[in-house]
């Protein structure tokens, strides 16, 4: 079907003042010529325009006779309506338009099906085919190629447990036994049960420590037999048996305290403090009077490790921290090994002839003077047998009553303040280092394998 054409003539309207029979000018002739060649409009071209240009009653094409003027045609756009449509829906046919929308599920099957080939190819293309056979691609070989092993992962090193000769003194007989069940039995023998465990832990390390260092070194000293490594005296660690141990804590109803010892033991095995590489000295004692000692104080020799420290833990819960001795006058001198003749005459009613004078960094007494002779504080202490060379007097008559703070020589680390600070929450490792300055830690066997 031919759409349907609608030409429209637009007639040169003349210049306002002309008539129809004046000549045109030249510019007037070739406006004429333009006009003339316009080519017909199509109206389904300009249906956008049409569509919104203003309704006319009618299409004025004639003249006005009395004036002799030509009127510019109004279009009756709505005579064209039909026209309109007809070639609209022509158009659409030639140009696709107004079709229906596929269905919504024919995209999502389209993708579907590429996706499902995308994935099927890859696996139809290596399928293996019953006539293939596997074949093994070989290394290619270099010149120079050689075959490194796998590495093979890394074993801790273990190293044998050292056995400890201890000289028993009750029976003179020396027994042999593995280093962990000598640190239990002096564990048992120097702290007491309802200590806490970081406290035992503490003590089990300066223990195997303490022997250790003697074993590292072949030392013997003090041991009446040549064939043992120590004794089983304060001289240096005070020891029973573990077997007996076990059984006597038994029998007093502390089989629960045994086994926190033997824990104590297990947890810290193997351990022992160092300086510089080595074992140190690992010395303990009971009760502080506030303070640790100096060893230089006590024994003349400085030791980096054995320094002064606070120990206030010691004040608060120790059952003997302040104890208090009589003596007479007669068995202080004799004691001493003084004469009575050696105290002035005007001295002998009252305790003037006592008189401290310096004191250690630890506030024990580093010197006095008795009877015009100068002692060591530690001399007196242990010439009289009192606790502590902190101490105290008072005379009553013939009389003189000593009162000590604190128990034993003071140096490293004292077990009361240990158990204090186990009580507050320190671990083993934090006791040790504050009473014992600058150290590290070690491993026992490996330091006596390389002996």
């Amino acid at each position: 079907m031919k759409e349907a054409r609608v030409q429209v003539k637009v007639p040169l309207v003349p210049r306002p003042g002309t008539t129809d029979s004046e000549e045109p000018t030249s510019n007037s002739t070739m406006e004429k010529d333009k006009l003339a060649s316009v080519t017909p409009i199509r109206l389904a071209s300009v249906g956008s325009a049409i569509t919104s240009a203003p309704r006319k009653a009618r299409v004025d094409t004639s003249e006005d006779a009395t004036t002799g003027q030509m009127h510019v045609p109004v279009i009756e756009l709505d005579h064209f309506r039909p026209v309109k449509r007809r070639r609209m829906r022509t158009f659409a046919r030639g140009h696709r338009w107004g079709r229906r929308k596929p269905p919504r599920w024919q995209p999502v099957a389209a993708a579907t099906t590429l996706l499902t080939l995308a994935l099927l190819i890859p696996v139809i293309l290596v399928w293996p085919r019953a006539d293939d056979s596997v074949k093994s691609v070989p290394a290619s070989p270099t010149a120079n190629s050689t075959s490194t092993p796998a590495p093979t992962p890394a074993v801790p090193v273990t190293y044998p447990e050292p056995n400890v000769r201890v000289y028993l003194s009750a029976t003179g007989t020396t027994v042999e036994l593995p280093l962990e069940k000598y640190v239990s039995g002096v564990v048992a023998a120097e702290m007491p049960a309802e200590f806490r465990l970081e406290a035992l832990k503490a003590q089990a390390i300066a223990a195997r420590t303490f022997i250790v260092r003697r074993l590292a070194a072949n030392d013997t000293s003090g041991v009446p037999s040549g064939d043992a490594d120590v004794t089983d005296t304060v001289s240096h660690q005070v020891f029973i048996p573990p077997d007996q141990a076990k059984a006597e804590w038994t029998r007093l109803g502390k089989a629960e305290d045994w086994e926190k010892l033997e824990q104590a033991i297990r947890e810290s095995r193997d351990a022992v403090m160092t300086y510089q590489g080595k074992a140190i000295t690992a010395s303990f004692f009971s009760t502080s009077n506030g303070y640790t000692e100096n060893a230089e104080d006590v024994w003349g020799n400085v030791v980096p490790y054995l320094k002064s420290v606070d120990s206030p833990w010691d004040k608060k819960i120790a059952p003997r921290f302040e104890e208090t001795v009589t003596m007479k006058r007669s068995e202080v001198l004799q004691k001493l090994n003084l004469s009575a003749s050696a105290i002035p005459v005007s001295a002998q009613k009252g305790s003037a002839w006592m008189e401290v004078l310096s004191t250690t960094k630890g506030h024990r007494i580093k010197e006095m003077q008795i009877a015009g002779q100068t002692f060591s504080g530690s001399e007196v202490r242990n010439l009289l047998g009192l606790r502590s060379s902190q101490f105290s007097w008072k005379s009553d008559g013939d009389k003189i009553e000593f009162t000590t703070y604190g128990y034993g020589h003071g140096v490293g680390m004292s077990q009361w303040g240990a158990n204090g600070m186990a009580q507050e929450g320190h671990t083993a490792t934090q006791i040790l280092k504050h009473y014992y300055t600058g150290i590290s830690f070690g491993q026992a066997s490996k330091m006596l394998a390389s002996k």
